[in-house]
């Protein structure tokens, strides 16, 4: 089984600056991408960024793009989200996926197979 765990979630003033951890644990196994999506308050779960373990594709949606770097330490097994220059409409519940194995879309919640528990991220305007 696999454990995903973030951290650095909270509370920020708008204008103001997190970054999100998301460490892989347990079984071994090839790793695709991993990604970070957000879920506000009735709302559905939407992709952020995402990243494929060689690096060789990145996605940010529109709404983060020039804001948040999304990248990743595979010795550590963890990817990180950088956000910087946050609005409150960037407040909402982080969960990081993981992808195991086969070629997809990584800006697609549905393609991946494990996820952590969340995150929370509050901006204050």
């Amino acid at each position: 089984q696999v454990q995903l765990v973030e951290s650095g979630g909270g509370l920020v003033q708008a204008g103001g600056s997190l970054r999100l951890s998301c460490a892989r644990s347990g079984r071994t196994f090839s790793t695709y991408a991993m990604g970070w999506f957000r879920q506000a308050p009735g709302k559905g779960r939407e992709v952020v960024a995402a990243i494929t373990w060689t690096g060789d594709k990145t996605y940010y949606a529109d709404s983060v793009k020039g804001r948040f770097t999304i990248s990743r330490d595979n010795a550590k097994n963890t990817v990180y989200l950088q956000m910087n220059s946050l609005k409150p409409e960037d407040t909402a519940v982080y969960y990081c996926g993981l992808r195991s194995r086969g070629i997809a879309t990584i800006s697609q919640a549905g393609n991946y197979d494990y996820w952590g528990q969340g995150t929370q991220v509050t901006v204050s305007s």
